[in-house]
This record gives structure tokens, C-alpha cells and sequence, in this order.
């Protein structure tokens, strides 16, 4: 016998699982209440179900970038393909047809107007007791003829207390009208004619104004440089506008007073140093403000050494450090003897030495010991 196939639909009891029909609100095994929606829940909806794709959040930022990268493309290339046409007709020749030749009329410029001013009317004056026509001319600040003449007076200009005068006033000047012009920074900057130059490796500032005949400090301006530093490589602006005036004949120089001797401060005169000592530093008091070219000069001579040892060095400062390149090698103290003076550059020798020349009286002269070993202390 073949199994009759049921036709009635059917629902599932969710507690105890008995089948029972689609009508049934309650089972009839366990008693239990049924809801009208357990059909909704039935696996036959649950299958037809759309397919649900889920995405990890960096994945779907990346997706929403490339789309956004998309339609940014399909952006320009619609906004290239519209600009198209435009080009294509701009590009057309197109006949061109000969212009009329019109004539511009010449521009006649107008005349500036000069300021012109009404006279004053004259003022009166009666005359007092002492008056006489020069004073009253001196105090309106106006000529005697202009009083004689207003007042018919005779050439002596003869007047008498109480009577009354006509005075004229003068008549202003008139004012020119302004001029545009530049104001001294701007005519000397237009004006001025300048060159590039390119620093060489053996120059200075000093060499380069010294060879175009232009000072330092006009360099300096016009290149806004803050020293005196130049390296190779560099370019300049040379103004040549700011040549120095040809020299004539050249008048003798005045020479500065001498300067006072320097006084010594340390180290104390018979000061000793040791292998302790890497570096003794010697210092002094300022004599003044020293010039651009002046120097002091420091001498420290090695009286112990048979080789007339001598150091000569020069320094702006109050101070200077004797390296320890002069400090004796041997086994015995060395006497040193230092002093300071003021000297001032005259000129460069031949292979570019500054040379100098003595400015003031040399200081005194100290002395110290220097040696190569350490002293120890006595018990």
C-alpha cells in the first residue's frame, strides 16, 4: 500500500512538540496556550530568507573610500569631456577681416592753475607821540614807500600824533604746487649704480672696499650684513655710487695721544704654576675704548730657557690664556715674564701680516714660575 500524503497543515506544540492542527489556540496534551504568531516562526519562512553579509569596520571604510575615489574620477573626466567642445571652437579659424585705422586724438594737457590771492584791505593806524614812518613801516612789516603812497604823504613822509594812517598789509607769496618726488632713500636706491661681485677665497671686506674705492660700512648697508665676515663663494652688491672722492693732497695725520700703561691684575707678580696648570690666564685693566685698528699686545718671554723662548700675541679683550704649548718640558721651574701694551695697525706686509706700531707706554713687568712637575705638599 502506498503512504497517503497529508494535506493538512500543521503546527508544532513548543513545549511538549505534539503536532497539532493550524486552527488549534491550545494543546491538548499538556495544556499549554498557543500564540498565533508561532506561525511566523515556522523553518518554511526562515528559509526564504535574503543572505546577510557582514563586514569588519576597517573593511568598510576602505570600501567606502574607493567608492568616494570613483566618483571623484567620474567627476573630472565628465568635467575634462565638457571643456572639450570649448576648446575644439576656440581653435577654429575664423576670417579675419582688416581693421579700420582710427585715428587717436592727441590729448592736450590742461594747464595747472597757478593760486592767486585777492589784496588785503588796508588797516588803519592812528599815529601816536614818537612814531615815525619807519617804525610804523618795521611794525606792519611793509615798505615807507607803500605807506606813502597809500596816505599821498610827501617824499619826507612827514606825519603827526593823532592822525590816521592806512597801512597797507602785504600781499602773501603764493605757494608753488607740490612736485611728486622720491623721498632720499628712494632717489639714492634708483639712482645708485651697483655691481655683483663674488667673493674669492683670499679676500676680505676690507680688500674689496679697499678695491673698488668704496667703504666698509656702505658694503655692509647695502648687503644687510650684521659683521665683518666674508666667505668664498659669496656675492656682494658693490655700490658703486658710494665711491670715495678722489684724493687730493693727502694731509698729515693727526696722532692720537699715546696711552697709558695697562695695570696688571693677575696673576700676582712671583705667582707659580705647576703640571697642574694646563693653561695660565693673564689679565688687565682697560686703558679706554680702543679704535678699529688697535690692539693689545701681549709679550711673555721664558727667562730660563737658553733659546730665548717668546710669545707675542694680540687681543681686543682684557684678558688672554697662554697655552700650554709654552709651558717648559724639563724637570726645572721656568721664570716667565709677561707684559701689556697698546699698539695700533699701520699697514700689511707683503704677504698680508698686519704690521703694527706702539700706541702708548708698555705696563710694568711681572713675573711667574711654570713648571713641568707637581709640587708636593711638606709634611
Amino acid at each position: 500500500m502506498s503512504e497517503e500524503k497529508t494535506t493538512t497543515k500543521t503546527k508544532i506544540c513548543p513545549v511538549c512538540g505534539t503536532r497539532l492542527s493550524e486552527t488549534a489556540t491550545r494543546c491538548l496534551v499538556c495544556g499549554s496556550q498557543l500564540e498565533v504568531k508561532a506561525e511566523v516562526r515556522s523553518p518554511k519562512l526562515n528559509a526564504r530568507r535574503l543572505p546577510e553579509m557582514k563586514l569588519s569596520l576597517p573593511l568598510a571604510l576602505a570600501l567606502l573610500a574607493l567608492i568616494i575615489t570613483l566618483v571623484v574620477v567620474v567627476v573630472l573626466l565628465s568635467l575634462n569631456t565638457a571643456k572639450t567642445p570649448s576648446e575644439e571652437v576656440i581653435t577654429i579659424p575664423s576670417i579675419t577681416s582688416t581693421p579700420t585705422v582710427t585715428l587717436t586724438p592727441t590729448i592736450t594737457p590742461t594747464p595747472t592753475l597757478e593760486p592767486t590771492y585777492t589784496p588785503l584791505p588796508p588797516i588803519e593806524y592812528t599815529v601816536v607821540q614818537g612814531d615815525v614812518c619807519s617804525s610804523i613801516a618795521a611794525i606792519f612789516g611793509v615798505s615807507v614807500r607803500s605807506i606813502i603812497n597809500e596816505n599821498n604823504l610827501n617824499a619826507n613822509c612827514d606825519i603827526s600824533p593823532g592822525i590816521k594812517l592806512l597801512v597797507p598789509q602785504p600781499t602773501p607769496t603764493p605757494t608753488l604746487p607740490p612736485t611728486a618726488t622720491l623721498n632720499p632713500a628712494q632717489a639714492t636706491d634708483s639712482a645708485c649704480q651697483r655691481i655683483d661681485y663674488q667673493v674669492k677665497s683670499s679676500d676680505t671686506l676690507s680688500s674689496i672696499a679697499q678695491t673698488y674705492n668704496v667703504s666698509m660700512d656702505a658694503i655692509k648697508q647695502y648687503n644687510s650684513m650684521i659683521n665683518d665676515i666674508v666667505y668664498e663663494g659669496m656675492y656682494l652688491t658693490i655700490p658703486l655710487c658710494e665711491r670715495k672722492p678722489t684724493a687730493g693732497p693727502t694731509p698729515t695725520p693727526t696722532t692720537p695721544p699715546p696711552y697709558a700703561p695697562p695695570n696688571l691684575l693677575l696673576p700676582v707678580d712671583g705667582a707659580a704654576f705647576s703640571l697642574n696648570n694646563d693653561a695660565i690666564t693673564v689679565q688687565w685693566a682697560a686703558v679706554g675704548e680702543l679704535r678699529q685698528n688697535e690692539l693689545y699686545m701681549i709679550t711673555v718671554e721664558d727667562l730660563t730657557s737658553s733659546e730665548g723662548k717668546r710669545l707675542v700675541e694680540y687681543a681686543k679683550d682684557t684678558k688672554f690664556i697662554i697655552p700650554v704649548s709654552f709651558r717648559p718640558t724639563d724637570s726645572i721651574p721656568h721664570i716667565m715674564r709677561w707684559s701689556v701694551s697698546v699698539v695700533r695697525q699701520v699697514g700689511s706686509s707683503i704677504t698680508g701680516i698686519p704690521l703694527y706700531e706702539q700706541a702708548g707706554t708698555s705696563s710694568e713687568r711681572r713675573v711667574f714660575s711654570w713648571s713641568a712637575f707637581v709640587f708636593e705638599a711638606q709634611p
